[in-house]
This record gives C-alpha cells, sequence and structure tokens, in this order.
C-alpha cells in the first residue's frame, strides 16, 4: 500500500518516458496524450530546447533564495512586460500561489490608498481558481470547500455572463473582480468578449482592479499568447502558471506599476519563486512560443482539431451534445456520463482531462502535428463508437 496520501483518483498507469505528444510505459505501451499533464507541457515531453537550457543551468546554480538578484527573473519579467498590460511580475512556483498573490495585491491596493475596507472580490460561478483556502473561497465550488470551513471571507459569486448581477454586487467593500478568460475546470465554458469590454468599464467607473485568470489559457493555448488580447481589452492584474514553465514548476503574477503599489518589501514573498532553473526554462518556453508562426501553427491546428471534432459529434449525437472552446483549448460536452467517454478513450491508448458540466477537456501539447490530431480523432471515433454499442447492449438487456 502506497504511502502517498490518497487525494487523487489515479488511473492504474504509470508512464516512464514522454517525448512529444506521446508517453510510453514501462513495458513499451505509448498512449496519444491529449491532457499534457492538464495544460502544462505547452511544448511536448522533453523538448529539446527545455531539455537543452534545464540540462545547462543545472550544472551552473538551481537555488540561491530571493535575498540576492537572479538575472534570469529580471529578464523574463522584462520580457512579460514588454509582451503585456504589465509592468512587473511576481515569480511563485504554481496557479494557486499566482492567484493568491493576485488576491493579496488587490487588497493591499486599496489599504495603499487608505481604504482598507476595500477586500472584497467578485468571482463567477463555475471558476476554478486554486486549492489554497483563499482560492477555493474564490472558486466557491462546494465540492472543494467541503470539510474546510470555515470559509474565507470576501469572494462574492455572480452567475457567469450576468453583467447586471456584477453590477449589483458591487458594494462600498468591492476591491475587484476576478475571472477566467475562458473557464477550465467549469468545463470549457466560453464567454463573449464583449462581457470583458463591459467588466472593463464598470470596474473603471467603480474604481475596482480587473483580475484575469490565465493559469490555463495563457502562454498560447487558445492562439493567443493571453486569451484576453482576443477580448481587445486589459486586465490590472493576471496569474499565470502551467504552460508558462512547460513542466516546470512555475507561475507568475503579472500587474500594472499602479496595482502592484502596496506590493513593497516584506509584504509578500515565495522561497523557491523565480529560482534559476525555472527563469530559464521560462525564458526558454517564451523563446519558443514567440518564433514566427508559432501562434499561427496553434490556430490552425485548434482549426483542425474543432472541425474533426464537430464531425464526430454530428456523427455520434447520442454521445456528443456539443463542442466547445478555443484554440488547443477544447471540450467536448457529453450526453452520456463523461467518464463513460473518458474511459473508452483510455483504452484507445488517448489521454484526456475530465471537467465539470460533464465535459472532456482537449489540451493537446501546442506542437501537435495534423497527424497526430488526425490519429487522435480516429480514437475518438473509435471510443464513441465503444460507448454507443456498450448503451445499446444495456438498453437490450
Amino acid at each position: 500500500m502506497s504511502a502517498v496520501i490518497p487525494t487523487y483518483a489515479r488511473a492504474d498507469l504509470a508512464f516512464v518516458k514522454g517525448e512529444g505528444v506521446f508517453l510510453e510505459t514501462a513495458d513499451g505501451e505509448k498512449f496519444l496524450d491529449f491532457g499534457a499533464g492538464v495544460a502544462v507541457v505547452s511544448l511536448g515531453h522533453c523538448h529539446p530546447a527545455l531539455v537543452e537550457v534545464l540540462s545547462e543551468q543545472a550544472h551552473k546554480l538551481w537555488h540561491t533564495s530571493n535575498l540576492y538578484h537572479i538575472p534570469g527573473q529580471e529578464r523574463l519579467a522584462d520580457r512579460l512586460a514588454a509582451l503585456t498590460f504589465a509592468d512587473q511580475a511576481f515569480f511563485a512556483n504554481s496557479g494557486a500561489e499566482a492567484m493568491e498573490c493576485a488576491i493579496k495585491m488587490a487588497r493591499k491596493y486599496h489599504a495603499a490608498h487608505g481604504n482598507d475596507k476595500r477586500y472584497r472580490i467578485i468571482t463567477f460561478e463555475g471558476a476554478f481558481h486554486g486549492r489554497t483556502l483563499a482560492t477555493i473561497a474564490a472558486g466557491g465550488q462546494a465540492k472543494h470547500l467541503d470539510g474546510f470551513g470555515p470559509q474565507v471571507e470576501g469572494f462574492d459569486q455572480v452567475p457567469l455572463h450576468d453583467l447586471d448581477a456584477v453590477r449589483a454586487a458591487i458594494t462600498d467593500e468591492t476591491a475587484a473582480i476576478a475571472i477566467e478568460p475562458l473557464l477550465g475546470e467549469g468545463g470549457i465554458l466560453t464567454v463573449p468578449w464583449k462581457f470583458f469590454r463591459d467588466l472593463r468599464e464598470l470596474a473603471d467607473e467603480n474604481g475596482l482592479l480587473i483580475i484575469f485568470d490565465e493559469v490555463q489559457t495563457g502562454i498560447g493555448r487558445t492562439g493567443k499568447l493571453f486569451a484576453h488580447e482576443w477580448s481587445g481589452t486589459t486586465p490590472d492584474i493576471m496569474a499565470v502558471a502551467k504552460g508558462i514553465g512547460g513542466g516546470f514548476p512555475m507561475g507568475a503574477c503579472l500587474a500594472t506599476k499602479e496595482a502592484a503599489v502596496g506590493l513593497t518589501a516584506g509584504t509578500h514573498g515565495s522561497t523557491f519563486g523565480g529560482n534559476p532553473l525555472a527563469m530559464a526554462v521560462g525564458n526558454a518556453v517564451l523563446d519558443v512560443v514567440l518564433a514566427p508562426g508559432f501562434l499561427d501553427h496553434v490556430r490552425d491546428m485548434g482549426t483542425r482539431l474543432k472541425q474533426k471534432l464537430a464531425g464526430i459529434c454530428d456523427g455520434h449525437p447520442d454521445v456528443i451534445e456539443t463542442i466547445r472552446g478555443e484554440g488547443l483549448m477544447l471540450g467536448i460536452k457529453c450526453k452520456v456520463p463523461s467518464q463513460k467517454l473518458i474511459d473508452a478513450l483510455f483504452e484507445q491508448q488517448l489521454l484526456t482531462v475530465p471537467a465539470g458540466d460533464n465535459v472532456v477537456r482537449m489540451l493537446p501539447p501546442l506542437t501537435v502535428e495534423p497527424e497526430q490530431i488526425d490519429m487522435a480523432c480516429e480514437r475518438l471515433e473509435a471510443a464513441c463508437e465503444k460507448v454507443s454499442a456498450t448503451a445499446a447492449e444495456q438498453a437490450g438487456a
């Protein structure tokens, strides 16, 4: 019996090596990975550029702490600032930590302006912002909050897409509005891009900050470097993680100088955040993602995959209800229990990721090629046929 605390419902499978979009078990079985470690392995497994820089840095220096300057950290912060709305960056190890920083920053901003009673943050039903006590409160989902009371105070949830509900939730205590540009864990729920522009206008009218949670959507996942670029608006604070490290634990909280005004020396920190190993990998990920044609490739592959999924949906209306998402962040909304389709895909050696609202997520590495998309769709077709046949047998029994 394993000594690992059983907080995960793990598949009875272990992988020992990976290359590109494939994972391999100890006995040589190969699986097509369309989960990418839950949108983490953005450039595929063991990307040569990442292996090279990580190996090179490992022979130089691993850790010094943030008591000293870290050149790679300053370089990555400068690059991210130049590419986005942000002026500054704080580096952490995960998306939850990046969101914790964002929450603290929003509160501290108002305190720095003499109003420490403005601390509440408006969030949206179906959201997922992490697993810490504050971020499960921000997400507001009962299944994540159960047994971890009392719930952290300061979060007001409203229905997604409902601007009037947001407006009604604003009080003299409201500090910020936090939202994912595309809800991942919630079921690949899309939000009209105009809604983000309306939120920006509403926030500006009321002196609020906007926080975008781009932990899953960022670093090219939807075909733009950051998903909010599709909306034509910008946040004040943004949480980033997952794909930015390409598999190495890394997160970042990006912000305007004004939004970050309260985070002075000693107000926030991280022992491992922004260490030389992570920064070497993060800079290498940016090198690849920013190369000419890379994001074009993501958009092209996203279109190809979505079109093929739509065709399979049409052919199996008893199994699939609809296809959702943007770029290479797509969801299959199921008519059968989604786990049945996930299990059937597993039998076809295709790895996917579950999500809320009875959805199967497809999150392949951004480096996926047309023939690999075709292969995945052939396996999905076979899985749908298996699910349909099983349902027919059970109905006739």
